[in-house]
């Protein structure tokens, strides 16, 4: 190995020569160093007494490497017997001393500090030694002095103590389960040469686990280093191991219903306990990795409950001695929580994420064509927001079209979701009109951020956005009222497209002095036009105004031909807009208009005398006979009809519409009218003649409600055909 000394200058000394010159201090010279050096290319790994200075010199060394542009060495101090085996000459490339999987990312790193000159500091990495056994080291780039000199790499041997602390550090830097195992493997990796992480199919899942019974684990790969092409039938990430294999790592380590580390040295005892050849080449990475320690992931309790097993593989000839088994149990141990706390979160993350999708509506009727697309901004639950749609049929033949987002992220955001998804649902299948929702809404979000009766867990909702959407399918019109969310999109049949003309308005919460009315919007959607509803993860760019980002939105949902698949449509029209890096979710419901047919529906109106109910039931028996409606329904309806006319001419005043729509499997019936009263079924004496008329209405029908209208109410009833 070529080395060069060190020789600092005073004030332009560059970072390689200021390493160099700190070597002296560590790196022991003449016999103690060379017999060491000796010793480890031996593949010697004994460790020295404690009380041994030169052991305590050796077990952390500093070295350095200098590379040009090109990331080829031109200058190397790597004297410290512990790098003894790694190749730095001069004009060798450094990414050579690499692992083949670690290439891109080092390399990417090396050109960000040329570039940006700024130093990236104590990454744990792994360097390939000549014989093909690996280092593990502490790896520090810094910029160099000047641009021409290009940069320095200095690298310290990992003492044993120093490596358990950056290695549980670096698992315990995320929550994901697999990429939790990835770290724990990778940090294994330095006692062997092949590490596997194997999890309880429980864990993996995120489900809850308990003290299981002997021999009754059923595991699945978690984690597997290093990145190569593994023999055919060996289990790689995400398959299940057969279930003899589970079996025998689970009798193994629950040894006397104990958990316990065992160590099986060589391939014919691997293949003596094994038994099966299938199981063999499930498990045995190959002919040279021939001895395995196998290590139990315990939770703490009574009793210990079983994770999962890591495994590491290393040849025959390179036994564990007792020294490194306490170092991997000692780690496993260590880091066992931190895949608890992964399978907890991913619980978490899976409740989460079902709310957020069971919101998601799963179709849209006769009347209209429903498609939509979620998609979270990050993998994890704390990233999971409180964006939501949904749409669903109300009873009055009316769908209802709903979009929100909630203020935040994690649980907080998806439980206050939930609860403004389903009162808006409950309220508006109660006949209240969207702006009036929405009141309700602003209320719940004030409610919940009081400090007395609502969420005290520092979450709050609000600003958090909703727009509410109403398709009559027998008029063709869409009514919206919207609480300081983006306005919906709308494409007519003949091409033209742009998002509606919706006031402005404060978001749900707002402060009192803030508060307006919630305005009602209305406008015509023929059959075939497209709306699309969304939150601002799919138009949002910092580096754009967002009316060019709902533009573009436009453009992209114009193109959709009324014969494409609305779900597929709709996923495409995310894949284009929606951001390469996501800061947020994207949401996005299509609504394609169909409407009623013209011969499905017929509506009279009526002036409000006596003789409107005979009128009413005359209209509709000519109507009913040329539907070819059976006889029961058609006198179920004359007399659901006259009862509604009746009362509504009782208790109103002004004009009376009728209206009968012929739908799916059942006749709607609607009476209009100018009275504010609720009609309400209540339980009479025996000489009351006042109600009777709802009861016969309740027992003829199969549902009925209410809606109010801008000039009085709507009373309507559904028969079964």
């Amino acid at each position: 190995m070529d080395s060069t000394p060190a020789t600092p200058s005073s004030s332009s000394a560059s970072a390689f020569d200021l390493v160099s010159s700190a070597l002296g201090r560590y790196i022991p010279r003449g016999g103690a160093a060379g017999d060491a050096r000796s010793a480890d290319a031996r593949g010697d790994r004994g460790t020295r007494a404690p009380g041994d200075p030169a052991g305590g010199r050796q077990e952390q060394i500093l070295g350095a490497v200098n590379l040009d542009g090109e990331l080829t060495v031109t200058r190397c101090n790597l004297d410290a017997p512990v790098f003894a085996g790694l190749d730095a000459r001069v004009g060798r490339p450094f990414v050579e001393l690499l692992p083949p999987g670690d290439v891109p990312t080092v390399t990417r790193r090396l050109r960000q500090v040329l570039e940006t000159g700024e130093a990236h500091v104590a990454r744990i990495q792994r360097l390939r030694r000549g014989d093909g056994s690996e280092l593990v080291v502490s790896m520090s780039i810094l910029p160099a002095a000047g641009p021409e000199e290009g940069l320095t790499v200095s690298v310290i041997a990992m003492a044993r103590r120093l490596h358990l602390y950056a290695a549980e550090t670096a698992i315990g830097t995320s929550l994901d389960i697999g990429e939790t195992a990835q770290s724990l493997a990778e940090s294994l990796l330095a006692w062997g040469e092949v590490a596997a992480v194997d999890l309880d199919f429980a864990v993996w899942t995120g489900e809850g686990v308990t003290g299981q019974a002997k021999g009754r684990i059923r595991l699945r790969r978690a984690a597997l280093v290093p990145d190569r092409a593994w023999p055919e039938d060996y289990v790689t990430p995400g398959e299940d191991l057969p279930g003899d294999a589970s079996r025998l790592l689970a009798q193994a380590v629950l040894r006397d219903d104990a958990p316990q580390t065992i160590v099986i040295p060589d391939r014919e005892a691997v293949e003596r306990v094994l038994g099966s050849p299938r199981v063999v080449r499930a498990l045995v990475p190959g002919d040279r990795s021939a001895g395995v320690a196998c290590i139990p992931l315990v939770l703490d309790g009574t009793p210990p409950v079983v994770l999962g097993v890591a495994e590491v593989w290393r040849r025959a000839d390179h036994p564990f001695r007792d020294g490194e088994l306490f170092d991997l149990q000692e780690l496993v141990a260590r880091t066992a929580h931190h895949v608890d706390l992964a399978r907890q979160h991913q619980r978490e993350h899976t409740q989460v994420l079902a709310l957020q999708r069971r919101l998601l509506p799963r179709t849209g009727g006769d009347t209209v064509e429903i498609a939509s697309v979620y998609q979270p901004a990050t993998p994890d639950s704390a990233g999971v927001g409180g964006d939501w749609v949904n749409s669903f049929p109300l009873p009055d033949g009316r769908t209802a079209l709903v979009v929100g987002d909630v203020v935040g992220h994690g649980l907080g955001a998806a439980a206050t979701m939930g609860q403004l998804s389903m009162e808006a649902r409950a309220l508006l299948s109660a006949g209240l009109a969207p702006d009036e929702v929405l009141e309700h809404l602003d209320e719940t979000v004030s409610l919940l951020d009081d400090a007395e009766s609502g969420l005290t867990a520092g979450y709050s909702a609000l600003g958090s956005t909703c727009c509410i959407a109403l398709y009559d399918p027998v008029g063709h019109h869409v009514t919206l009222s919207s609480a300081g969310h983006l306005p919906p999109v709308l494409i007519r049949p003949d091409g033209r497209a742009g998002p509606l003309a919706v006031r402005p308005h404060p978001g749900l919460g707002a402060e009192f002095a803030l508060r307006e009315p919630f305005d009602v919007h209305t406008f015509e959607a023929p059959p075939g036009s497209l709306l699309a509803l969304y939150t601002d993860g799919l138009v949002e760019d910092p580096a754009v105004p967002i009316d060019e980002g709902i533009g573009r939105l436009a453009d992209a949902v114009s193109v959709v031909h009324p014969w494409d698949t609305l779900q597929q449509a709709a996923r495409h029209v995310v894949a284009a807009l929606a951001p390469a890096h996501q800061r947020d979710d994207v949401t996005l419901l299509l609504a394609r208009m169909i409407g009623y047919r013209k011969g499905d529906t017929a509506t009279w109106r009526l002036p409000a005398r006596y003789d409107a109910p005979a009128r009413a039931r005359a209209q509709v028996s000519a109507l009913l006979r040329q539907w070819r409606t059976r006889d029961d329904t058609r006198e179920a309806v004359l007399v659901l009809v006259s009862e509604l006319v009746t009362n509504a001419v009782c208790f109103a005043t002004g004009p009376v519409t009728v209206r009968l729509i012929r739908a799916g499997h059942g006749l709607l019936c609607e009476v209009g009218d100018t009275g504010n009263g609720r009609p309400r079924l209540r339980r009479g004496g025996p000489l009351d003649d006042a109600g009777r008329g709802l009861h016969v209405v309740h027992r003829l029908t199969t549902r009925w409600g209410v809606r109010w209208t801008d000039t009085g109410k709507v009373v309507w009833a559904e028969v079964a055909r």
